[in-house]
C-alpha cells in the first residue's frame, strides 16, 4: 500500500520542492496543505507521516503538533522551521516531534529521517495489533470451559483485576494456572506493562535469587558483570511465580520483604531499589501442609494467599472434556492445515473415561498427537496413544477407594514401579522435582529408577 505523507506549509516553493522530493524521489503519496486547520480536518484519512512548518498563517505549528498528538500519538511529525531555534527545536522534541529540520532543508538528511520515521511508525502500529491480539488471547472469553465451577472461578477472578492483591493459584500440574495469571495482567490495569514469568520449581536453587533479583559484578564466581533480575524488569507490571512451593526457606525471607516493603537488594550489591510490580503465585502443593511441615513460611503464605484461586482437575469436570476435544482440533487444523471432524463414539469414550492426570495440557497434548497421526477426518482409537488405546493404564479409584477389584488383572510388581515412573515424567513434562514429589520418592532415587529402566528425560 502506498504511503501517504501530507505536507503543512503555506510557501509555495517550498510545498513544491518537498512534494518533488517525496513523491518523486522517494516514492510516496502526498497531499498538500497552506493551512494547519484544513490538516487537521483531513487526519482522519489516515497520512503514515507529516511534515509540518512552525509559522503558518492561522494556526502555529506547535500547537497543531499537539493536537496531532492527542489524535494519534504515534504518528510521526516532522518539524519544520526557518527561524532556526534550539529552544524551538527541543521544545517540538518535547511535545513528540520525530525531528526537526531547519530551513533551507537539507534533502540528503530529509530523505532517511522520512524513511526511518514511516518504518518506526509500521513498528509501532504492528506492536499494538499484537498487544491487542496477546489481550484477545488470554481474554476469559478465550478460556474454555462450560463447567459451573470453572465460571464460578472465572467470576469470582474478575474482582481482583484493578488491584493489587496477591493472589494465589492453586491446582494440578496442566491444569492452566498460567493461563489465569495471564488473563488477570491481561485483563486488568496493568496490561501495558510487561508480564515476567518465573518458574522456581526449574531454576536451580542457587541461581533462583539473582534470578529474581539480580546481581552486581563480582557478587559471586562468574558473576562478570551486572545483571537485572526479573522483578526489576516487571517494573509496575506483574511478576508471575509458578510452583513457588519448590522455593527454599531462605528466599522465602526475602520475596516476603518484597510483599511487605516494595524493595529489594541485588546479590552483592546494597542499593535499595522500589519495585510496584503484582504479584501472582501459583502452587500445585498444598503450602497449608508445608507450613505444618515446616517447609514453608506461615507469614509468607498469609501474604500470598491474601485471594486464592483452586482450579479444579479436569476428571472433576468431565463436560470440559467434549467442547476442549473440539477445540483443539480446530486449533490444530488451523495450525497444520488438516481437516479432521472430530471423533468415533469409540474414540470419544476413552477420552471421557481417562482421568487426565495431565489435565487440559496431557489432553491438548494426546489431540495434537492423533490430528498427525489421523488419515481419515475423524479421530479413531487406532490413532490414539497405546496407553489409552488399550485401555493400560491406571484405572480411577472404585467407590471404596481402591485401585483394584477382584476382576482386575494381575499386574508384575516391577511393571507397575515402571509404568508409574514413565507416567510421572510425561505428566509432568519432564519436571524431576515435581515428578518425584508426586511418586513421594527421593530425587536421587527418582534418577536411580531412570536408569534402571532406561527412561529418557524430554524437558519441554
Amino acid at each position: 500500500m502506498e504511503k501517504l505523507v501530507f505536507i503543512v506549509d503555506d510557501e509555495p516553493s517550498i510545498s513544491r520542492l518537498l512534494s518533488h522530493w517525496v513523491k518523486n524521489q522517494w516514492g510516496y503519496k502526498v497531499e498538500v496543505f497552506e493551512h494547519g486547520a484544513d490538516m487537521l480536518e483531513n487526519l482522519n484519512r489516515g497520512p503514515q507521516l507529516i511534515l509540518l512548518d512552525i509559522m503558518l498563517p492561522d494556526i502555529n505549528g506547535i500547537e497543531i503538533l499537539k493536537k496531532v498528538k492527542a489524535a494519534n500519538p504515534h504518528l510521526p511529525v516532522i518539524m519544520l522551521s526557518a527561524q532556526g531555534s534550539v529552544e524551538v527545536a527541543l521544545e517540538s522534541l518535547r511535545l513528540g516531534a520525530f525531528d526537526y529540520f531547519p530551513k533551507p532543508i537539507d534533502q540528503n538528511r530529509l530523505g532517511p529521517a522520512i524513511k526511518n520515521a514511516l518504518q518506526n511508525y509500521e513498528l509501532q502500529k504492528r506492536v499494538e495489533e499484537l498487544e491487542k491480539d496477546i489481550q484477545k488471547e488470554f481474554s476469559f472469553d478465550n478460556i474454555i470451559s462450560a463447567d459451573n465451577k470453572m465460571q464460578s472461578l472465572f467470576k469470582m477472578v474478575t474482582k481482583v483485576l484493578n488491584n493489587d492483591i496477591t493472589v494465589l493459584i492453586n491446582g494440578e500440574s496442566g491444569t492452566g494456572k498460567e493461563l489465569i495469571a495471564r488473563a488477570i495482567h491481561y485483563n486488568g490495569s496493568r496490561k501495558e506493562e510487561p508480564f515476567i514469568v518465573v518458574n522456581c520449581a526449574s531454576i536451580p536453587r542457587e541461581l533462583l535469587e539473582s534470578e529474581l533479583f539480580g546481581h552486581e559484578k563480582g557478587a559471586f564466581t562468574g558473576a562478570h558483570q551486572r545483571k537485572i533480575g526479573k522483578f526489576e524488569l516487571a517494573k509496575t507490571g506483574t511478576i508471575f511465580l509458578d510452583e513457588i512451593g519448590e522455593m527454599e526457606m531462605s528466599l522465602q525471607a526475602k520475596i516476603l520483604r518484597v510483599i511487605q516493603q516494595r524493595e529489594f537488594e541485588r546479590v552483592g550489591g546494597n542499593e535499595i531499589i522500589q519495585t510496584n510490580a503484582r504479584i501472582i503465585s501459583a502452587t500445585n502443593r498444598d503450602l497449608q501442609k508445608a507450613v505444618e511441615a515446616k517447609e514453608f513460611r506461615e507469614d509468607l503464605y498469609y501474604r500470598l494467599s491474601s485471594f486464592p484461586i483452586v482450579i479444579p482437575p479436569l476428571r472433576e469436570r468431565k463436560g470440559d472434556i467434549v467442547i476442549l476435544i473440539d477445540h483443539f482440533i480446530r486449533h490444530f487444523n488451523n495450525k497444520m492445515g488438516t481437516d479432521i471432524k472430530g471423533v468415533t463414539k469409540a474414540a470419544m469414550k476413552i477420552l471421557y473415561d481417562y482421568d487426565w492426570p495431565g489435565n487440559v495440557r496431557e489432553l491438548e497434548n494426546t489431540i495434537e498427537r492423533c490430528v498427525i497421526l489421523s488419515d481419515s477426518e475423524n479421530i479413531d482409537v487406532s490413532q490414539l496413544p497405546a496407553h489409552l488405546a488399550s485401555g493400560d493404564y491406571t484405572p480411577n479409584l472404585n467407590v471404596s477407594g481402591e485401585m483394584f477389584t477382584e476382576n482386575s488383572p494381575i499386574i508384575p510388581f516391577e511393571k507397575l514401579k515402571e509404568e508409574a515412573l514413565r507416567h510421572a515424567v510425561k505428566v509432568t513434562n519432564g519436571n524431576i522435582v515435581e515428578a518425584a514429589k508426586k511418586l513421594k520418592i527421593g530425587r536421587a532415587t527418582f534418577y536411580r529408577l531412570l536408569e534402571k529402566y532406561k527412561i529418557e528425560v524430554d524437558r519441554k
